[in-house]
């Protein structure tokens, strides 16, 4: 009788240690999303800030993200399964690519803009197998401002591709693109500097010859990218929203 009643409390019991196990947000994507190297900080990428914008009892990010790697070189490499090996019912998998699929001067990561769309595509349909939910983001923009101080942008037809990809397979979209785009250009030629992995000679043993590097981010650069994608996140009709904490007032 006593063994009976154990085991109708475990099976009880179950469902509710069930519910408590945190969704995973897989982050699928290059290095202006990837964990660091302490030998390259001050370099940050936006997916190692994103944590701190959910309730971390309910949220947990595993970022996937690597410098380097298009959508080719992520399927190619291993990394797309490996990631998607963990991915359970009810997580989210956040696909950025574009920055190095674009790179035809490096044909190993080029991945030409049919390849890049059916990749997308089968990264969506992949996820959904899994009864998780993908979410897409088009990439991040580097820091471009001409001659005469007016932004333009480097990243050719990969965002719109990746926005073609969202609206044909119904799919929520980050743009990151085009918000990435506004803070700096509120920012400006100059101001925009402290957002990238900007430093002088002697200013970091990391860097002893200074670096100018107008494509990854500082931890203040990280910082917004990250808040960029948690308000995209606030924008779409999806169940991880109620995890997210309040916005920063005054973040950007």
């Amino acid at each position: 009788m006593r063994l009976a009643l154990t085991l109708l409390a475990i099976l009880l019991l179950a469902p509710a240690a069930a519910a408590k196990e945190p969704i995973t947000v897989f982050i699928a994507g290059d290095s202006t999303a990837a964990n660091k190297a302490e030998n390259k900080r001050p370099e940050t990428g936006w997916g190692e800030r994103l944590q701190k914008h959910f309730d971390t009892s309910r949220v947990r990010v595993d970022n996937h993200a690597a410098n380097g790697r298009s959508t080719k070189t992520f399927i190619s490499e291993g990394r797309w399964q490996a990631l998607i090996d963990k991915v359970k019912e009810g997580d989210y998998v956040l696909i950025q690519f574009g920055h190095n699929d674009q790179s035809k001067e490096k044909g190993e990561r080029y991945t030409p803009p049919d390849d890049f769309r059916a990749n997308l595509a089968r990264f969506v349909t992949e996820v959904r197998a899994k009864r998780a939910t993908p979410v897409l983001l088009t990439p991040v923009m580097r820091r471009r401002f001409d001659k005469d101080g007016k932004f333009y942008d480097v990243h050719g037809e990969y965002p719109d591709l990746t926005r073609r990809v969202a609206a044909e397979q119904r799919v929520a979209l980050i743009d990151m693109h085009r918000m990435s785009e506004k803070v700096l250009v509120k920012y400006g030629p100059e101001e925009s500097r402290k957002l990238f992995l900007q430093l002088k000679e002697g200013e970091n043993p990391n860097y002893p010859k200074g670096v100018d590097d107008n494509t990854h981010f500082s931890p203040l650069g990280a910082d917004i990218m990250a808040g960029l994608a948690a308000d995209g996140l606030r924008g779409q009709k999806l169940g991880l929203v109620k995890f997210l904490k309040k916005a920063e007032s005054g973040r950007r």
